[in-house]
């Protein structure tokens, strides 16, 4: 029986293959790229990445080919990339 609800991994397990917009616990780091996979401790693994980090108010961003974000560190997930300036 279907309840209509989604779980938590459930959500994330459906972005895989696209766009995400990491931001971290620190708050001065957010970053974008492809899902490319996760697991049950949210560790996940991206590509195409931007690293966003502010500093004094201060932008700066860093390309890089692939990270594996450890999920204790990851405050919000937002599914579709970040959103345009």
């Amino acid at each position: 029986m279907s309840t209509g609800r989604l779980l938590p991994l459930e959500l994330v397990d459906k972005c895989i293959g696209s766009s995400i917009w990491v931001l971290m616990k620190d708050t001065n780091t957010e970053l974008t790229g492809t899902l490319k996979g996760f697991d049950d401790f949210v560790n996940m693994v991206l590509e195409d990445v931007t690293e966003i980090r502010i500093t004094d108010g201060e932008r700066k961003e860093v390309k890089l080919d692939s990270v594996l974000l450890n999920g204790n560190n990851v405050a919000i997930l937002v599914p579709g990339g970040a959103p345009e300036e």
